[in-house]
């Protein structure tokens, strides 16, 4: 697989990762044996970059992970985690004695001395101009819990303030064919700074597969169920915060793109990868085939200009108005 480098981190991963949110909670029921297979298929396709957090499945995703890496000891992989969505969102709560309990919990389910990148994950908007919770990010890479840290944001002014920091190595941002306000200011920070930039909810939480239309349900225990208004969480993070009807209504538009040789997620997940300053598309999968198919996109052509500017006219036509003021 095609490789880019996190200059902060100094290693390179594949183009194509493993978002491992679906190994633990919020997409329905994964069985162990399902996420097993997962992540072999992927990392059998070339992907060495898996994304989990501490929340997903209150550490399940983590534990998948590490009896995964246990497993597999020479795999080249590296895993990052998030922190700090397991207690109420209070700027009070990001202190380094609450980071060394997360990170060694983490540490604790990877079955790892030091976590490759540990991430704030998407903490209270005040907490990116705190001085004090980045000097204890760098306690802890003095202290070899983590070898370096970045910050998972909602709005691209969130990102525009890390990529400030000298310390921060990655931002993980939600960047797909629905949502395109990063490439006008994050995307080229990032490059300028040599910060990575992991783009999450490549597949606008599934929307832009175009396997789902207007009789599509989804089991209760799936956020798109449960958080569709915001209910659990940022909506941003299901459907990209685009009204479903009207996602579906761009994807239609979207899918005769695609043609013959690929899908409507690979064409989707191919328009993420040619954004100049992404270092990582971190798609989900729920099983084997899904995550073949995601590593499968590293080695498909990039998209043609016509291809291209059409996507922009249909965000600019449909999806804009929503959303681009919000993140």
């Amino acid at each position: 697989m095609k490789q880019r480098t996190f200059p902060r981190l100094d290693r390179q991963v594949g183009v194509v990762g493993l978002g491992a949110w679906q190994l633990g909670a919020d997409w329905g029921t994964v069985t162990e044996n399902d996420a097993m297979a997962v992540l072999s298929a992927a990392v059998e396709a070339g992907v060495t970059f898996l994304d989990t957090a501490d929340v997903y499945g209150d550490g399940r995703s983590e534990q998948l992970i590490g009896r995964f890496l246990a497993a597999h000891p020479d795999a080249g992989l590296t895993v990052a985690t998030k922190m700090g969505r397991r207690v109420p969102q209070t700027p009070q709560a990001y202190t380094l004695d609450n980071f060394r309990q997360w990170t060694d919990r983490s540490r604790a389910n990877l079955g790892v001395d030091t976590l490759d990148l540990v991430q704030l994950h998407c903490p209270p908007t005040v907490v990116f101009a705190d001085d004090a919770v980045f000097d204890a990010l760098d306690t802890l890479v003095a202290e070899k819990r983590i070898a370096a840290y970045g910050v998972s944001v909602e709005t691209c002014d969130e990102a525009l303030t890390a990529i400030a920091r000298p310390g921060v190595a990655s931002v993980q941002i939600i960047l797909n064919a629905l949502r395109h306000k990063p490439l006008e200011r994050v995307l080229p920070a990032a490059a300028a700074a040599g910060v990575g930039i992991i783009a999450r909810v490549p597949l606008a939480s599934g929307l832009l597969s175009g396997r789902y239309d207007e009789h599509t349900t989804f089991p209760a225990d799936d956020h798109r169920s449960f958080n569709r208004q915001g209910e659990a969480f940022d909506v941003g993070e299901t459907f990209s915060g685009v009204d479903f009807s009207t996602g579906l209504a761009a994807v239609r538009r979207l899918t005769p793109l695609a043609g013959d040789d690929r899908t409507t997620a690979q064409f989707a997940l191919r328009w993420v990868l040619d954004q100049v300053g992404v270092t990582v598309v971190i798609p989900g999968a729920r099983d084997a085939a899904q995550a073949r198919a995601n590593a499968a996109v590293a080695d498909q052509p990039p998209l043609s200009s016509a291809e291209l500017a059409e996507v922009s006219a249909v965000y600019d036509e449909l999806i804009r108005p929503q959303v681009h003021h919000r993140w």
